[in-house]
């Protein structure tokens, strides 16, 4: 047999193999409702093609705010949501709605909180006006569990929450004055710095427990087509293997610099350094650090009380990917230790 027939053979069954996974492939869409580095996962198992090795063909849209995420996937409009789950899927869970917890990427702070300058204690908060995603969600809980850290209350002290928009909004918002604090991301945070903008708590070193970027799904969705959600959370598993393994470095910062639109290299690395540092490698929901945020969303949402925290999450896929060592053997796969 003649090379080129060897090779025009190859091409065609790389063809028919390729055309056989499309044809089998499940469209989902995915919605994300943040834009920082612990998206990074989700982006990385988007460019390296890891949802089409799982069988599913992954549309990955941004969504502005959390509620809104939660009210597509409720309707039915996305399959799955990541975001910051921890207050959207209990407020979800006191309208009635099935939205459960598969996994949480985080359970610890990485933030900082961030002020103009002339703002050097927290008591120089009151009166201001303090920039958030939207209420409710994830950036919201946070500013809440930072000001009742930094023993400060809004209501009784005055400070106003606006609602503006993503980090990369309030970031201009800060530095243009149109809002006086924010609780940022550190690659953010290094930007102001850098400005003069003081650093009022550095929220890793204030070990809140809590539940930060998570996955979540419908009840029905986990019942009816598990297989979905549990291809979806090997891809994401995977992303996050490859965004920690050493060798890939270079290539997940190329994606933070295009995904977070950051052109300092420095500041790229410590985006970088806020995956290494802060995902969890075993990503099981925390019921410590949702009970925590059960405490004090309560006072926005009475409903909350009659949610227990332990009913919103569905640890049964994740718990499945682990007792068979799938989790384990990404990590060995990758060389991440």
């Amino acid at each position: 047999m003649s090379v080129i027939l060897v090779v025009t053979l190859y091409a065609f069954l790389s063809l028919c193999s390729s055309l056989k996974a499309a044809e089998s492939s499940t469209k989902i869409i995915i919605g994300h409702a943040a834009v920082n580095s612990r998206v990074v996962p989700l982006w990385i198992a988007q460019e390296q093609g890891f949802f089409a090795r799982n069988g599913l063909d992954a549309e990955v849209v941004f969504i502005r705010t959390g509620p809104i995420l939660i009210s597509a996937l409720t309707a039915g409009r996305i399959n799955v949501g990541y975001a910051a789950g921890e207050a959207l899927v209990l407020a979800a869970a006191a309208s009635g709605a099935d939205v459960k917890l598969i996994a949480a990427f985080t359970s610890r702070f990485n933030h900082d909180v961030v002020a103009r300058p002339g703002i050097t204690r927290p008591q120089d908060l009151r009166g201001k006006r303090f920039g958030v995603q939207s209420i409710g969600g994830g950036m919201w809980m946070r500013a809440m569990l930072a000001l009742e850290h930094l023993g400060l209350e809004p209501e009784r002290d005055g400070i106003q929450l606006l609602v503006l928009g993503d980090q990369t909004i309030l970031l201009q918002a800060l530095d243009t004055g149109t809002i006086d604090v924010a609780t940022l991301d550190k690659v953010f945070t290094s930007i102001l710095r850098q400005k003069g903008f003081p650093i009022l708590l550095d929220l890793y070193h204030a070990n809140i427990p809590m539940i930060g970027m998570s996955a979540l799904a419908q009840k029905s969705s986990i019942e009816k087509r598990p297989e979905i959600v549990e291809n979806f959370l090997k891809a994401m598993l995977e992303g996050l293997a490859f965004s920690l393994s050493p060798e890939n470095k270079t290539t997940v910062i190329r994606t933070i610099m295009k995904r977070l639109k950051i052109t300092d290299p420095p500041a790229a690395e410590l985006a970088y350094l806020d995956i290494v540092n802060i995902m969890d490698r075993k990503p099981f929901p925390s019921v410590d650090g949702l009970r925590n945020v059960h405490r004090l969303y309560r006072s926005h949402d009475p409903r909350v009380a009659n949610v227990k925290p332990e009913d919103v999450i569905d640890n049964r896929i994740l718990n499945k990917l682990e007792n068979v060592g799938f989790i384990d053997e990404l990590y060995i796969t990758y060389g991440v230790k």
